[in-house]
């Protein structure tokens, strides 16, 4: 068997024309899902675009040609050129940037990183996604107790609300910027502001946030976020990005420390442990470069539509499907009011049962999701009103 590798040396960069010229118009010709099925489950899992399977590909070339030849150029284009555009998306600043797993990692390294008193307490809304409630209750046994703030009866967690669960051993409020059941979309600036005047810090899971709307944690003046990158992101699974502000990064004990804790470079055994200056402390070991590379150009293509007319094209989308399904006789379970829409739809039928329309909707190569008892659409930006159209049109009445 001959094997007919070229032995020229292989780029890892992006290709820097390879996003010329994108639009809302162009950009679902890189979608390959687009030519098979309506997608519209990116709020679990995205869809991939091209740009994104070939960064991953040209990454996993570059080990396969090189071997680790090139991993002090990786860990510089990792923590530079990747870093600033992931701090352009959410308005921040390279060394607030750490790369992690997921949106769950960050939210443990918060959960496990703060210097908790006995008798301290956390503020969490009561329709919490799993992975921002464990963490949290895994405190009981250090004297840590959880306020839980329920919805009002149509799914919205009042900033008043989360007022009225604080006293003064409140040490942290943790909410998902969108709740993933029925796409409410949080008050952040109101949340941020009332968290100031409290001397209370501010976490977010981001993960039903960033990618399908716009962000700037430093105006904002958020504490800790977290997102993962396969959700509205359309970045491989296993990346992720945990945002720590400058100012509140000493609070933080990193829970997990390796070698790429500290700024040691190949002096493996010059055993001292000073952590590097940023954020970059939360990375304990290598990161996963090649998912870190998609993640990279799915942070491109977003960058080149830009964050503001992607949430406006997403809302746009959920604002009309959400008047089409009204005129059908569906019952819209999302909050809709002035600044609660999100990329989440949810909706129901009045007499038929969620599985069953799924499961038709399915056969006929249309995808959601059932959360909360509810049907659940989350399109993105390389979705289109023909394929709300299409939805409609296979769903009974």
């Amino acid at each position: 068997m001959t094997l007919n590798f070229s032995t020229a040396p292989q780029n890892f960069l992006p290709d820097p024309g390879e996003l010329d010229d994108l639009t809302f118009a162009t950009v679902g010709q890189l979608f390959p899902i687009k030519s098979r099925r309506v997608y519209f489950n990116n709020a679990s899992i995205g869809a991939l675009s091209l740009p994104v399977t070939n960064a991953v590909n040209r990454f996993l070339t570059n080990c396969q040609l090189n071997g680790r030849n090139d991993y002090p150029n990786w860990c510089k284009h990792a923590d530079t050129a990747i870093k600033d555009r992931v701090a352009q998306l959410i308005g921040a600043d390279r060394g607030e940037i750490a790369f992690v797993k997921n949106t769950t990692e960050g939210l443990v390294t918060v959960a496990n990183g703060l210097d908790w008193r006995e008798g301290d307490n956390v503020i969490l809304p009561a329709i919490e996604y799993p992975s921002n409630v464990y963490c949290w209750m895994k405190l009981a046994n250090r004297g840590v107790s959880i306020r839980w703030v329920s919805p009002d009866a149509d799914g919205r967690i009042s900033v008043d609300a989360i007022r009225e669960a604080m006293d003064g051993n409140t040490r942290l409020v943790s909410v998902s910027a969108v709740q993933f059941s029925n796409g409410f979309r949080h008050d952040l600036d109101a949340t941020a502001t009332l968290c100031r005047e409290r001397g209370v810090l501010l976490n977010l899971d981001a993960i039903q946030w960033v990618g399908a709307l716009e962000i700037n944690v430093h105006e904002l003046g958020v504490d800790f976020m977290s997102f993962g990158g396969h959700k509205w992101m359309l970045a491989p699974i296993g990346t992720g990005i945990f945002y720590c502000r400058a100012g509140a990064l000493d609070q933080l004990d990193p829970p997990s420390v390796g070698y790429h804790s500290v700024d040691r470079g190949e002096d493996h055994m010059d055993y001292l442990l000073d952590y590097r200056p940023n954020a970059g402390r939360f990375e304990e070991a290598l990161v996963n470069f090649p998912g870190i590379w998609g993640l990279d150009a799915a942070i491109r293509v977003q960058l080149a539509l830009t964050p503001r007319a992607v949430e406006a094209h997403i809302l746009d989308l959920t604002c009309y499907a959400a008047d089409r399904l009204r005129a059908k006789g569906y019952v819209i379970k999302s909050p809709r009011g002035p600044g609660e829409q999100s990329g989440n739809l949810s909706f129901t039928h009045p007499r038929r049962a969620p599985q069953e329309i799924d499961d038709h909707l399915k056969g006929h190569g249309i995808d959601l999701a059932q959360r909360g008892g509810n049907l659940r659409i989350s399109p993105s930006y390389y979705n289109d009103r023909d394929e709300i159209d299409r939805l409609l049109e296979e769903l009974p009445n």
